[in-house]
């Protein structure tokens, strides 16, 4: 079957960077800006594993040449995040069961080395991000809204790997996130998560606050697995497409 055309949003607002060092306020080029966008696109849903991208639907998203966005593709496709077919162009890459449980396991192992290295660096408004981010989330539990939760939960996890210690550990997540949004499933393969992950992020919150950073990172590296095995389990359990 011919993959699904999905033509992108307006470019939407950049994330990471809110309490650390990088990013933020540097200069960009249109190419950083097509690789963003397309990112942007995976990580959100809105595009899916099998899908068709095409230069000329980011090029009028963005209002931009076709030229930037081909080198950002082909660092894309470099890093995974894309395929390039021989009959359908440029196409979302799908992940399987083995590598989502590796992805999930880097991600655990990244997200414990960011809160062992910057959670001592962490300042009172980034610890005040956290709680209204639980609160945010609460409500977005208590009203069976993935897509909110979904945004959230990526949102816990930007904060608590963004400080003047940790900015590699953070690009490093923000690219590995897309191995497992890129098979656009998460949370509406195991919505049961919801509560779960709510409560694990909680936990982790209630370790950080206790100054128990060993203890958060652990909490936050079995976060990381129980999570993969979920998706692995319910996709096992899904019939293919």
């Amino acid at each position: 079957m011919a993959p699904r055309r999905v033509d992108p949003p307006a470019l939407p607002a950049t994330s990471g960077g809110s309490f650390g060092t990088s990013a933020v306020g540097l200069y960009r080029t249109k190419s950083d800006l097509a690789r963003g966008h397309i990112e942007e696109l995976i990580l959100s849903g809105t595009v899916r594993a099998g899908d068709r991208l095409t230069t000329r639907q980011v090029a009028e998203a963005l209002g931009i040449s076709e030229t930037p966005i081909r080198e950002a593709i082909r660092l894309l496709a470099a890093e995974g995040w894309l395929t390039l077919s021989p009959h359908h162009g440029v196409v979302i890459a799908s992940i399987n069961a083995g590598q989502i449980t590796e992805v999930y396991a880097i991600r655990g192992a990244l997200g414990a080395l960011a809160i062992e290295r910057g959670a001592a660096a962490y300042t009172a408004a980034q610890l005040a991000a956290l709680d209204r981010n639980l609160a945010a989330s609460a409500a977005a539990v208590a009203a069976a809204d993935i897509p909110a939760y979904v945004r959230l939960n990526r949102e816990f996890h930007a904060v608590l790997s963004d400080t003047p210690h940790t900015q590699w550990t953070l690009r490093l997540l923000d690219n590995i996130w897309a191995q497992t949004a890129a098979a656009g499933r998460g949370f509406e393969a195991v919505p049961d998560r919801l509560k779960a992950s709510l409560a694990e992020h909680r936990a982790i919150r209630a370790a950080i606050a206790a100054g128990d950073h060993v203890g958060a990172a652990d909490l936050l590296r079995e976060h990381e697995r129980i999570a993969g095995a979920a998706l692995v389990a319910a996709l096992n359990a899904t019939p293919a497409e």
